[in-house]
């Protein structure tokens, strides 16, 4: 008898910890403030934990998400649907995951993996969280492959590579996109291919269609995830998508391959955390931003990495500037993280030269590690030729006045300027490249005339495609003296045949 009133006492202090554990499990909003909401009653609760709102049926009629853990109380974003003061909240004890997969490839979706292009369900292979730590120092392994880009420029003097975070800054309409996507579609062009996702961040929804129209125009949308928080959409999405585009990344990264993430941008991302932290009543630092806005970008961009014996993925943020200050804030912010920057200058954009980057401010740290032989053989001098151009350009106006081979030197700084500049979505593969600089770096587009270099340059590329010599550079991806030799052939009998060409023009 003893022995059963002990059992019953005990399924009772059972069913009683059930009970109180069940109380701790549900809570209920007592503050909404626009996109931030307060929870009373969920004493068990941690960061970044997804909670359920529920309706009168104790279905589920929304999520909200922890970010902010007080004495008496917690405070969340809403992710999605309609919260109300007093509505029952319940805890899932689970962080914020997001379907990822190969499906996801060729599809526009939105933070939370959720598909926005009215082609249906997209199939995902497993979820990951959104927040994932960092690689460790350990199991990553130096920048060595190169990303090309189709750029000349950035191939050329600012080479990005595989597992590298190169940002991307200017003011507004100086070509920033432009540059992400002409990356984007150059990779059709690639043999070891880059799985790529655009992430827009704030972006107008007739900017990201357009964006998307391209894509599909190129064929390049079969290998690129977009997702998009759009100007339209609530601050916590802004805040989602580019963790929820690294995490994609990942899954890429993870299976052993490459993977591209293009943040656009993170000013709008600052800007996002900056109203909810202030709704949750954060205290503002400087430009009321608050105290974890460095954590918030170097906690995202820290994820991109080059594995041991894996994948890769690379990450390239988009920064934008206030009247060309770089010294700002969050500028500041994210050059000190990344590993590299490339700079856009408004000055450049309106004198003509495309892509405007200005050579002086942009670096990449990764350096020619990240550069094929071919290219690092030519890209030596071409950087050694725009340094001594930029000393004389000051010299330009008194043009007249300097000696011969001053203004030789200058021509030649000029030529070579006119042919890094290149037209949108009309990128270069690298064995062309270093064909096309070889011959600028040695002179023979000197002769002609500023305005005829271009055109001079469309034909010589066209009469390239033809050579052998091309196939050996692709494949060695170095410039052996056989093959230097060939090249100084095709160029030397090309410019004699362009030579008597014009003659013949002229007369």
């Amino acid at each position: 008898m003893e022995e059963l009133l002990n059992f019953i006492e005990q399924l009772k202090f059972k069913v009683l910890e059930e009970k109180i554990s069940e109380l701790k499990e549900v809570g209920y909003v007592f503050k909404v403030q626009d996109i931030v909401v307060f929870i009373n009653g969920l004493s068990d609760v941690f960061l970044n934990e997804v909670v359920e709102v529920l309706d009168e049926k104790d279905n589920v009629k929304g999520k909200i998400l922890i970010l902010s853990l007080f004495q008496d109380y917690v405070g969340g974003i809403i992710l999605k649907g309609e919260v109300k003061e007093g509505d029952i909240v319940k805890r899932t004890q689970k962080v914020l995951s997001i379907p990822v997969g190969e499906k996801f490839l060729s599809r526009v979706v939105n933070p939370l993996g959720e598909p926005i292009d009215g082609l249906g369900e997209i199939e995902e292979d497993t979820f990951y969280e959104i927040e994932r730590p960092a690689p460790s120092v350990i199991s990553r392994e130096p920048v060595k492959e190169p990303v090309h880009t189709g750029i000349k420029i950035i191939d050329a003097m600012i080479p990005i590579g595989r597992g590298q975070r190169e940002l991307i800054l200017g003011d507004r309409q100086t070509g920033k996109t432009t540059l992400a996507l002409d990356t984007i579609l150059h990779q059709r062009f690639e043999e070891k291919p880059l799985y790529c996702i655009y992430v827009a961040i704030g972006q107008k929804m007739s900017k990201v269609k357009r964006l998307v129209k391209v894509l599909k125009d190129f064929g390049a949308m079969k290998y690129t995830t977009v997702v998009v928080a759009s100007s339209s959409d609530p601050a916590p999405l802004w805040y989602l998508a580019p963790y929820s585009g690294t995490s994609l990344g990942e899954y890429f990264r993870d299976k052993g391959l490459d993977a591209l993430v293009i943040y656009d941008d993170l000013t709008k991302h600052a800007w996002a955390w900056r109203q909810i932290s202030l709704l949750l009543k954060r205290p503002a630092g400087r430009e009321a931003y608050p105290g974890d806005i460095f954590y918030l970008h170097s906690r995202l961009l820290e994820r991109a990495a080059k594995l041991k014996n894996g994948g890769s993925l690379t990450a390239i943020p988009i920064i934008e500037t206030q009247l060309g200050d770089i010294t700002s804030y969050i500028p500041t912010n994210v050059i000190s993280i990344t590993d590299g920057q490339i700079y856009l200058e408004s000055d450049l954009f309106f004198q003509g030269q495309r892509p405007a980057i200005n050579i002086g401010l942009s670096v990449s740290r990764v350096g020619s590690s990240a550069q094929t032989k071919a290219i690092k053989k030519v890209a030596g001098m071409l950087r050694l030729e725009m340094a001594k151009f930029r000393e004389l350009q000051a010299f330009l106006q008194f043009a007249s006045e300097l000696d011969e081979s001053t203004q030789k030197r200058l021509k030649h700084g000029q030529v070579l300027l006119e042919l890094l500049k290149q037209k949108n979505q009309s990128t270069i593969t690298f064995d062309k490249l270093a064909v096309l600089l070889w011959a600028g770096i040695n002179g023979y587009f000197d002769e002609f005339p500023l305005n005829e270099i271009k055109n001079i340059e469309e034909n010589f590329l066209q009469e390239l495609e033809e050579q052998e010599f091309l196939k050996d550079i692709r494949e060695k991806k170095e410039i052996t003296q056989e093959t230097e030799n060939k090249i100084k052939d095709f160029v030397i009998r090309f410019f004699e045949k362009l030579k008597k060409y014009e003659g013949v023009k002229t007369n």
